[in-house]
């Protein structure tokens, strides 16, 4: 006998497993160090930054494309998986109150990010009217939540459409709509906002109709979406853990692989300097994570305006970025074909330092050129030697007296 609340049960738990276990691996102390500066560092300049905010600033229009995007996109998690489309599909019929539970949950967990981002716009939008009370944010917030469910409600419904070009329409449709509403409201056009969510209750209506025209659950792009989301999470936990599940994708990036990946000499010791430059530039996201803390740091480097914070935050993402590159070290660990080539584990070690060594020295470089150009000449140097000093003995020292 189908019983659709005992299955929510099992996905619901174990999907809470799974991601609870790699959530303790990923807010490990590193982590929680680096966010605490980050939060302090971003409270502090928020707040001064707040107390000369110019007339001319577009608070209303940021606040509004934020909401508009922040209540539109997100799908639901309906725990599915590949296997289901054997042994569920003839239960479909039975299986409304497990998507009324899914539905319920996805919305749940989408009121983080809503307040998430409501608690970090308030205090702009108290600055740009101050004259406006604590009610009337409130007001605002509750409307986010009602849009965040609405679209929710839209997105599932859309679900069902096999064209994924009408489903973008849609899409796009509800955020520009959405974003529209926002504006107004914030703007205090409170007559034009009613009008455009009229206009979203009309679309709102209209997926519903064309909904209900189609007869049966579209479950290869349900399934395919929760596979995503869980990939794109796995991805992220990858880079604090060992993630069995993650399929990593592969890129070719010829043109990165001949400017640098090539340049090693042809040496049986340096088969793994060879390896390790390939996985570093194709293999999941190590290129691209190490490229964004590159920039995100470069960017606190140049706007904060306090010296020993620009040779701070130039540590803490040498630090980042140093930590987040050990794992290349056990990214072959499943591939039993490596085990036959004849090279030591110290090889390999060393493989792995001198590789981190390098990104750490680009980096280090990149930081000082950003500080340059501020002219700041004394801190210039200051980063340049702290930098080398920091990345070099992070990996001559923490790294390899570790077992990785």
């Amino acid at each position: 006998m189908f019983d659709a609340d005992r299955l929510f049960k099992e996905r619901l738990s174990r999907y809470l497993r799974e991601t609870g276990q790699y959530l303790r691996y990923m807010f490990n102390g590193h982590i929680a160090v680096a966010l605490f500066f980050f939060i302090a560092a971003f409270a502090y300049f928020y707040q001064q930054w707040l107390l000369n905010l110019p007339e001319s600033f577009p608070s209303t229009t940021i606040m509004a494309i934020v909401f508009g995007f922040l209540v539109s996109i997100g799908s639901v998690r309906t725990l599915l998986q590949e296997a289901d489309l054997v042994f569920l599909v003839s239960a479909e019929n039975k299986m409304r109150r497990y998507f009324k539970k899914t539905l319920l949950l996805s919305y749940l967990i989408g009121w983080y990010p809503v307040f998430l981002v409501a608690a970090l716009f308030g205090p702009l939008y108290f600055a740009s009217f101050p004259e406006r009370s604590g009610r009337t944010y409130l007001l605002l917030v509750v409307v986010l939540l009602i849009f965040k469910g609405w679209n929710l409600l839209a997105t599932w419904w859309m679900n069902n459409i096999q064209d994924k070009m009408i489903r973008t329409i849609d899409l796009l449709t509800r955020v520009l709509i959405s974003t529209a509403v926002f504006y107004f409201l914030i703007d205090g056009t409170i007559i034009l906002a009613a009008v455009f969510t009229v206009l979203f209750i009309g679309v709102f209506l209209y997926d519903l109709s064309i909904s209900r025209k189609q007869s049966n659950i579209n479950w290869y792009l349900l399934i395919e979406k929760d596979r995503n989301r869980m990939q794109a999470f796995y991805r992220i936990a990858n880079l604090f853990t060992d993630v069995p599940h993650l399929k990593n994708p592969v890129k070719k990036r010829n043109w990165l692989i001949s400017l640098w990946g090539n340049r090693v000499a042809y040496d049986q010791r340096l088969t793994y300097d060879y390896l390790f430059r390939l996985t570093f530039i194709r293999s999941g996201d190590y290129l691209s994570m190490y490229i964004r803390l590159i920039v995100v740091g470069g960017l606190f480097i140049y706007f904060v305006p306090i010296n020993w914070l620009k040779l701070l935050f130039a540590f803490l993402f040498l630090y980042m970025s140093l930590f987040q590159m050990m794992t290349i070290y056990r990214h072959h660990r499943v591939n039993i074909w490596l085990d036959i080539y004849p090279i030591t584990q110290s090889d390999k070690k060393r493989a792995l330092l001198r590789l981190i060594m390098k990104l750490a020295f680009v980096q280090t470089v990149i930081f000082t050129v950003v500080t340059l150009l501020q002219q700041n000449y004394l801190m210039t140097g200051i980063v340049l030697i702290g930098g080398l000093i920091f990345s070099y003995g992070f990996v001559y020292f923490y790294i390899k007296g570790k077992s990785i």
